[in-house]
């Protein structure tokens, strides 16, 4: 609505996950790093967490695009209920014909890896929503987890969840699997320099070169927001749109209390923030 007002090439603050607005911020490239550096020593469980909105999807993506071109990548996006529905999952992305018999599915996963790893191959399994799954599920995680040569893994898993992960992985039934994940990255918010330089980065790579947001309005954004991108990027959205609506050529204060008003998660007292950037910053 209003792009061609702000002359932006695209949406700035999309809550659609895009590699092309990626700013390379400290925790968001940790995270990947671990789980690259996870893969480069053939760890076979990998967890990647995170709260609500801090970015985890977008970082899976940038992850799949950096993987080294000799892993073969599984996604499964969707939680399953059980662990014979996860191998069923696995095996048809292998390409695997489907055989109902448990025993039978697990040996053909095992020899598709063999096949592949013969190849110069390797196998990443990114799961995202990992904290939504079965303890049955999980479990089978770790078995497929197993699968190995005498000197290496066959399989690699990347498990990706909210921290609720966290609590399922400390159950009593769950220490075997919460023993065999090596390497883990948690996704923080972000801090207040952070987000200023995030608000900036988006707004430079959209095509858009003024100072549309002043240092302190910025501010006033990572405060309501907590750092949390998915809240930072809502109430940029909805101050670009309240400066639009009375076509302003850059963002007001108004426009930033308007933002914060209408935003469930922020919604505070905009007299609260405005006093705290005042006694910090004037």
């Amino acid at each position: 609505m209003y792009l061609s007002h702000f002359e932006f090439k695209q949406a700035p603050f999309s809550l659609t996950p895009n590699t092309a607005l990626f700013h390379a911020l400290p925790t968001h490239l940790t995270a990947i790093e671990t789980v690259l550096a996870g893969l480069a020593m053939g760890e076979g469980i990998m967890q990647l967490s995170g709260e609500v909105g801090t970015g985890k999807t977008l970082v899976c993506r940038m992850l799949i695009n950096r993987l080294p071109p000799q892993y073969d990548l599984v996604y499964l996006p969707t939680p399953a209920q059980c662990g014979l529905s996860l191998q069923v999952a696995l095996a048809d992305e292998l390409g695997i014909n489907i055989d109902t018999k448990q025993h039978r599915l697990t040996v053909d996963i095992h020899d598709q890896l063999l096949h592949r790893k013969a190849k110069g191959r390797a196998v990443v399994v990114v799961i995202d929503e990992a904290q939504a799954l079965t303890d049955d599920a999980l479990e089978m995680i770790r078995l497929l987890g197993n699968l190995e040569t005498e000197s290496e893994k066959l399989l690699h898993i990347v498990l990706i969840g909210q921290p609720e992960l966290d609590q399922r992985l400390a159950a009593h039934q769950l220490r075997q699997l919460q023993q065999r994940i090596t390497f883990r990255a948690t996704l923080l918010a972000l801090n207040e320099a952070e987000v200023v330089a995030y608000i900036a980065h988006r707004l430079s790579v959209a095509g858009c070169h003024s100072p549309l947001f002043s240092i302190a309005q910025s501010r006033a954004i990572w405060f309501a927001s907590g750092g949390i991108p998915r809240l930072i990027n809502q109430l940029a959205h909805k101050a670009l749109l309240a400066a639009y609506s009375h076509q302003r050529q850059s963002i007001c204060r108004q426009d930033i209390n308007i933002a914060i008003a209408d935003t469930v998660a922020a919604r505070q007292s905009s007299r609260l923030w405005w006093q705290w950037l005042r006694w910090k910053y004037l």
